[in-house]
């Protein structure tokens, strides 16, 4: 029997879900698809499974996913793997974009969805080795970089196998509470944000997998002793189908909690937000981005303020918990915007949030902008998670920037709003909010040598702007 190797990298600095590790979808599919295909199959999720290069050492292939945080950590695993004279396989959103970039320690790049393309890489080495025709392909002849045509994704979702979690083992076994199983019921996205790359790796189209195809993969857990979260980028994009699922959800009377991401025009249909109640929505994580229009409509993200408000009532009226992801860093963004944002998401009374910071992905129009401007300010890919300032913003300093990250944190989960919480027995919010106050401080001090590097590019007539808020935040140096 041939065996494949996958590895996910870990990230390498602490991020928002950094206690709460959740595999990305595509590496489980891949392992599952080539166990079906009789070879036998090794994972390691690096946040969850320590890589062990004695099981790796007898592989055939091993294949790497990374996202751009990760990039650096993947190659340095791909370099000593391909010493030991295993080919590798990567893909992945960074890779997809820098190609290039990542032959330098791979054998083969596959280029954004990779489950076909897999497959006909592997039928060709079966059958000697031709990689001319396998779709979406990157790979090395005679010393050339060859690109093979990336090919339409797939439009047929339900042809896809269900995840084989059996084949994601962890050093330490889950401890009590209900295990967290992630579902993905579509793909693709047409907003195509500026900060974005998610179109690049699986298109602009919606491609969706039938209500009964979900259902059917829902039977197989617990609902009872299982959380689900629904990978989607926007569970409601298609409205209809999306009530017929939760209508079969509801049906088939599964006891599931459940957490997605949406966008704020869900509350658009409140008959929708509804069912999505009464089929067991816990949480909705909703990307509102900012509450300054400019910035809204610099990042094309095609939604209002109001319409933002407007699903907050809704969805608070429904007894849904709202996590609010906020984004500084565009062009029109200033302390005014920072301060605005921070009033809002406490006014609003939302569970819980997250603040980060602008970050360019490659792939992104925004990538590109800040690029050519040349306001690129660190090139060090392990800074790309949202929680670092890697580029000159326009209307305030890098370092400003950073502390922006910080200081929305630290007002949002302060100790005052914690007692609110307390009082108000919403303990899960609570448990958040000793959290996120943690991982405020960890994380500072353990990048004091990044905050003391941004703080030295400030310049000088900023200096007025940071002592205005010298009183409200201490970088713990």
């Amino acid at each position: 029997m041939k065996k494949i190797v996958f590895i996910e990298p870990k990230a390498p600095n602490l991020h928002i879900f950094s206690h709460f590790p959740l595999p990305r979808l595509g590496t489980i599919l891949l392992g599952t698809l080539m166990k079906n295909r009789g070879w036998d199959v090794e994972i390691f999720i690096e946040e969850m499974r320590k890589i062990d290069y004695e099981i790796i050492k007898d592989a055939d292939l091993v294949g790497i996913s990374t996202i751009t945080p990760t990039a650096p950590r993947a190659y340095a695993i791909a370099d000593r793997i391909r010493e030991m004279g295993i080919p590798v396989i990567m893909g992945g959103p960074h890779v997809t974009y820098l190609a290039e970039e990542a032959l330098g320690h791979a054998d083969f790049v596959i280029r954004g969805e990779g489950e076909r393309a897999l497959m006909e890489l592997i039928d060709a080495r079966e059958n000697g080795g031709d990689y001319s025709e396998v779709s979406n392909l990157s790979y090395r002849k005679n010393r050339e970089i060859i690109h093979n045509p990336k090919q339409p994704p797939a439009d047929n979702l339900d042809s896809l196998p269900y995840p084989d979690f059996s084949l994601l083992k962890r050093d330490q076994p889950t401890k009590g509470g209900r295990s967290t199983i992630p579902v993905l019921t579509s793909r693709g996205c047409p907003f195509d944000c500026s900060f974005c790359s998610v179109t690049g790796m699986f298109g602009k189209k919606y491609r969706f997998r039938s209500a009964e195809n979900v259902l059917a993969e829902l039977r197989q857990y617990n609902s009872r002793k299982n959380m689900i979260f629904f990978y989607d980028d926007n569970f409601t994009a298609n409205r209809k189908r999306t009530k017929e699922l939760l209508e079969g959800m509801i049906r088939e009377k599964f006891k599931f909690h459940w957490t997605t991401q949406v966008r704020a025009d869900v509350a658009k249909d409140v008959d929708l937000v509804k069912l999505m109640k009464r089929a067991g929505c816990h949480t909705l994580y909703i990307g509102f981005e900012t509450v300054n229009p400019d910035s809204l409509e610099e990042m094309k993200k095609k939604q209002t303020v109001e319409e933002i408000t407007q699903a907050v009532k809704v969805l608070r009226k429904n007894r849904i918990h709202i996590h609010g992801m906020f984004v500084y860093g565009f062009d029109h963004d200033d302390w005014k915007t920072v301060k605005k944002t921070v009033r809002f998401a406490k006014k609003a009374k939302l569970n819980t949030t997250q603040f980060l910071i602008l970050t360019p992905a490659p792939g992104s129009e925004f990538y590109e902008k800040v690029a050519s401007e040349n306001r690129i300010q660190f090139r060090d890919w392990t800074l790309y998670d949202g929680h670092h300032a890697v580029f000159r913003p326009a209307r305030f300093s890098i370092f400003d920037l950073q502390k922006a990250q910080i200081f929305s944190h630290k007002k949002f989960y302060s100790m005052k709003q914690t007692v609110k919480k307390f009082f108000k027995g919403k303990w899960i919010d609570l448990a958040v909010a000793h959290y996120a106050r943690k991982l405020n401080r960890t994380w500072q001090k353990r990048n004091k040598t990044f905050l003391r590097a941004v703080e030295l590019l400030r310049p000088k007539k900023g200096a007025k702007i940071t002592l205005d808020y010298k009183e409200e935040i201490s970088l713990d140096r």
